[in-house]
């Protein structure tokens, strides 16, 4: 059964929402002030709209309380993002995803009710330093402000050591959850797993900790 998704601001982040969920056949209505805007979606999604979502009045007539998802990726405003929040939650939409400015504004959205919230220039931003520095990530997920995911590059230093060789949960605290190696993947690997070089780990853990060991298998450390 296909999701129903709003999204609600069509700039550079809503805009791509839109057009990932479209790709993806899911039915989306997409919402915004401005009829330019509206007019360049009106053939990518399900259906475009002009409308100002700080009237309650306006989001009842669209039925926003039946759909799945609502995305509220307003850009500048943040009164108008946390009105339209506001006014959601009163509605009772199911889930509602939120972004945000800066912290101030994530603050008043967890207060209020978003049920999850994003700060994707942030993000962005910490994913695209963390890939500069190091040469041996290769991505980046954040968790929480001390936790993430990320994707490191086997180097010619472990080719040919097991796991338990390597003893990465005691040596630093975080865990190997998964390796990609060419086509497949496998997951929860066993101690003895021997990893190759150019083998693709995925290791969850605090910041400090993926941080020592993705130091620690550089060829050059």
């Amino acid at each position: 059964m296909k999701k129903e998704f709003v999204v609600i601001g069509l700039g550079r982040f809503g805009g791509s929402i839109c057009r990932t969920l479209a790709q993806e056949g899911m039915e989306v209505l997409a919402i915004d002030i401005d009829e330019d805007r509206v007019h360049e979606f009106s053939n990518i999604v399900s259906q475009a709209v002009v409308a100002d979502t700080t009237d309650e009045t306006t989001l009842k007539d669209l039925g926003i309380r039946n759909f799945d998802h609502v995305i509220v990726a307003i850009g500048d405003n943040i009164q108008a993002s946390i009105l339209t929040t506001l006014i959601l939650k009163e509605l009772g939409v199911k889930k509602i995803t939120v972004k945000a400015l800066n912290d101030y504004h994530e603050k008043v959205l967890a207060k209020i009710g978003a049920d999850e919230i994003v700060h994707p220039e942030r993000d962005m931003g910490r994913r695209i330093a963390n890939n500069m520095i190091s040469t041996n990530v290769l991505d980046y997920l954040e968790l929480s402000d001390e936790h993430s995911i990320v994707e490191l590059m086997a180097s010619k230093k472990m080719d040919g050591k097991t796991l338990i060789e390597m003893d990465v949960r005691a040596k630093f605290g975080c865990n190997v959850v998964a390796i990609k190696r060419q086509n497949q993947i496998i997951v929860s690997p066993m101690a003895k797993e021997i990893i190759q070089e150019g083998d693709i780990l995925i290791v969850i853990g605090a910041d400090r900790d993926i941080d020592r060991f993705g130091k620690s298998i550089l060829d050059h450390a």
